[in-house]
């Protein structure tokens, strides 16, 4: 098949419009659950995408106060950190002119990464010769690419949830020269981009400084709302954890997969069937059907409203009893750092058949 360098227009999704317009929280949440529930009839109809594969990069240590907001705000004794664990996915599609387009979701350049506020922050606070212990790195994305057989200059996009900790210059190259990935191009939700031209402190703490700066605007596609990119695969704004936050939805053959950061284990978005007494305990006291990724809660209702549209669209799981929701940092355990939920861990995914380019 015939490849073309430029990205085949993006289809605007529409199931979403209005739904987070009426005054009270509660009839918002109606509204998405109800258009959450048209968009999964309807993309369970979509064909499942080529292949998909996620890849371990690293692990990240990261305050439990944050990871699951308000699980323990009434506890005396409580974890102090937790780990994620860093994944990229590579996804093949075919785009609505039938070409065959690969995409990476969550390309994270650790070395560059590090120089977001608060990692440099804590990175300082720990002596050199921990860190490969306390973070320990499995691999790079080049390397994820490799081991599958696929080149660099195959990756048509590449895209993140939302830009935190993000250096972009690596991947996309600068006007000093090109980018390791030569022909992707990000794809960004327009008030993302337009949040890290204007960060206020509590948001600038995790955003990579200068991480555009000096990408050529080329190489960049703003979207707004939520669109489809092609056959079996979607971008669906769910702001809250930032404004332009957005999930990765994608067709496989035993139903849908929806990826954020929003929550960051399969406990945030079913609490109630965690096998963590605090989570479980939590939810069922306060009646909470999700638990914030809380860094920076930008808005904290929207968020949750996010998480329930991303768990609506999903669908449960009748292998394990969780949302088909694939946190894109998954809270895991750690000899360091053991007091991760472990109702269920989704660890490295994949489905369908690698396509040679």
């Amino acid at each position: 098949m015939k490849r073309e360098n430029a990205p085949s227009a993006l289809v605007a999704v529409t199931d979403f419009d209005g739904a987070r317009s009426a005054p009270s929280p509660q009839d918002r949440l109606r509204a998405l659950r109800r258009s959450g529930a048209q968009f999964r009839e309807r993309f369970l109809d979509e064909p499942a995408v080529r292949y998909a594969r996620s890849f371990d990069l690293l692990r990240i240590p990261y305050p439990a106060w944050y990871a699951f907001s308000g699980v323990y705000s009434q506890q005396l004794l409580k974890p102090h950190m937790v780990h994620l664990l860093a994944r990229t996915v590579l996804i093949q599609f075919e785009d609505f002119e039938g070409q065959l387009r690969q995409l990476l979701f969550t390309p994270a350049d650790h070395e560059t990464g590090r120089d977001t506020p608060y990692f440099r922050r804590l990175s300082e606070q720990t002596p050199a010769f921990l860190h490969s212990t306390i973070a320990p790195i499995y691999g790079t994305v080049l390397d994820a690419l490799a081991s599958v057989g696929v080149a660099p200059e195959h990756i048509d996009y590449i895209t993140y949830d939302h830009l935190h900790t993000q250096n972009l210059r690596r991947w996309l190259g600068t006007d000093g020269g090109p980018g390791l990935l030569p022909n992707a191009r990000l794809l960004v939700h327009r008030q993302e981009l337009a949040s890290v031209a204007g960060l206020l402190p509590t948001q600038a703490d995790w955003y990579c400084p200068d991480g555009l700066r000096g990408v050529a605007g080329d190489r960049i596609v703003p979207f707004d709302g939520s669109v489809q990119l092609g056959r079996g695969v979607a971008l669906v704004h769910t702001p809250g954890h930032t404004e332009g936050n957005h999930s990765l939805v994608y067709r496989v053959p035993d139903g849908l997969r929806v990826s954020s950061e929003n929550g960051v284990s399969a406990d945030s978005w079913a609490p109630e069937v965690s096998r963590h007494n605090a989570i479980r305990r939590f939810a069922k006291a306060t009646g909470a059907e999700v638990i914030l990724n809380g860094n920076t809660q930008e808005n904290s209702n929207d968020q949750y409203l996010s998480m329930v549209l991303e768990k609506t669209i999903a669908g449960t799981s009748a292998s394990h009893g969780f949302s088909n929701v694939v946190p894109s940092s998954e809270c895991s355990p750690h000899w360091l750092f053991p007091g991760a939920p472990t109702g269920h861990l989704w660890g490295a995914t994949e489905s369908g058949q690698l396509q040679r380019v």
